[in-house]
């Protein structure tokens, strides 16, 4: 019904009413990007930096908006999800494998963002112990007992809270002249290896496995057809764009209120305790604010998208459309990870910088087998036609996978050698 609704529409309508038809997976899955692990690595760069590699937000949007772009294409064009896919065109096993690493990463990054949203709760003296399960139980029953546009409809509003971020990054009063010298000159100069395992850490953070899952999931179930490719190929560029300018205040925020003095900082609800006496007790509200908005969003994303991807790829029923006795295995996924996540981040001596950490080097480290997977189903064109990627973009998929598997392989030898000193 969906489909044939938002068909109608781009038969009888073109230009802002067909294009506001469709937004929402794109925005959506941009800006869950932006989630407690986001935060802290973007404020982390901040302080610990300045403003000194402001350039790489541009040069990880630009990636970003690619991958995005193919992701919608495909779910456009082919009507299903990315594992549903992977299923289909590399079989069991690469689902499988597939499928257990997604897991595995989006479990620790459920626990990472119910962590944030008790964080962030923490600075108004809200106990951990009641900020985790009703965190957990209001995303819970959103999911569950909502439909596919009023869910829609409340994670677009969520990503509202970006707006503190904003706010943040104009009460530090930052140097613009500095900011935009940054933002557009490039320079390895002096770079430390810390500092360049805090740049791959950037990346890592900002293209995440998970949002091009939720994303293709999310276009497929809404039912766009090809008539709406061009809206929602929009749609996913400008969720690209928008998470990295908000990428672009965070480190502002902290590079003008911290940078200056070196102050490391160990978590984004850190750093908002430590914006105020430079920037005010509202820029620590704000910075608060949001880092429980996001965490909240990306509390619902992570384990919907494993729900999808999941039940999609072993031929489960799957869509927030369907009800709970329509779809168990769906909703069994959705309830055990979030469930997992919150009685995790209650257990004592529980550290959740570690745990933000640790899933941020799991999302990494399968960014570059999804990204692998994404451009050769877009490069073929007996699956999209007319629509295959063109020869520049397969180029440039390629080479995106060549450079993060090296940069993988760079973190892990470091590690390895840290472990071994």
């Amino acid at each position: 019904m969906a489909s044939l609704g938002l068909r109608d529409l781009f038969r009888r309508r073109r230009g802002p009413l067909a294009f506001l038809a469709v937004v929402g997976p794109g925005l959506i899955a941009g800006v869950a990007g932006n989630d407690a692990g986001g935060i802290t690595t973007y404020a982390t760069l901040g302080s610990q930096t300045g403003l000194r590699f402001l350039w790489i937000l541009p040069l990880t949007a630009l990636l970003l908006a690619l991958v995005q772009e193919s992701v919608a294409r495909l779910g456009v064009v082919t009507g299903q999800g990315l594992s549903d896919l992977i299923r289909e065109r590399f079989g069991v096993r690469w689902a499988l494998f597939a499928m257990v690493v997604l897991l595995l990463a989006n479990l620790a990054n459920t626990v990472a963002n119910v962590a944030g949203a008790a964080s962030a709760m923490a600075i108004f003296n809200v106990p951990i112990l009641l900020t985790a399960p009703l965190s957990a139980l209001i995303v819970w029953l959103l999911v569950v007992y909502g439909s596919y546009r009023s869910v829609e409809r409340i994670f677009l509003a969520l990503t509202a809270v970006f707006l503190a971020y904003i706010a943040a990054a104009l009460l530090a009063n930052p140097n613009w002249a500095a900011v935009a010298s940054s933002l557009t000159t490039p320079s390895l100069a002096g770079v430390s290896g810390a500092e360049m395992l805090l740049l791959v850490a950037v990346i890592g953070t900002t293209v995440t496995p998970y949002m091009q899952f939720y994303l293709q999931s999310a276009v497929a179930e809404k039912g766009i057809g090809v008539e709406g490719l061009g809206a929602a190929r929009a749609d996913a560029i400008l969720g690209s764009i928008w998470t990295n300018f908000i990428a672009a205040c965070v480190v502002i925020a902290t590079a003008v209120a911290l940078g200056s003095l070196g102050k490391p900082i160990g978590s984004a609800a850190e750093a908002a305790v430590a914006l105020e006496p430079l920037a005010g007790e509202f820029s620590k509200i704000l910075f608060g604010a949001g880092l429980f908005g996001a965490s909240l969003l990306a509390m619902a994303i992570m384990p919907l998208t494993t729900a999808f991807a999941l039940s999609e790829a072993f031929g489960f029923e799957s869509g927030v459309d369907k009800r709970l006795s329509e779809a168990p295995i769906f909703y069994g996924i959705f309830t055990a990870i979030l469930a997992i996540g919150a009685i995790v981040v209650m257990l004592p001596g529980l550290n959740p910088i570690g745990a933000i950490i640790s899933s941020q080097y799991l999302q990494g480290l399968f960014l570059p087998i999804v990204l692998a997977f994404i451009v050769k189903l877009t490069s073929s064109k007996s699956l999209l036609g007319e629509h295959v990627s063109p020869r520049w973009l397969r180029l440039a998929g390629w080479s995106s996978v060549a450079i993060l598997a090296v940069l993988n392989v760079g973190i892990v030898l470091v590690n390895i050698l840290d472990l071994a000193a």
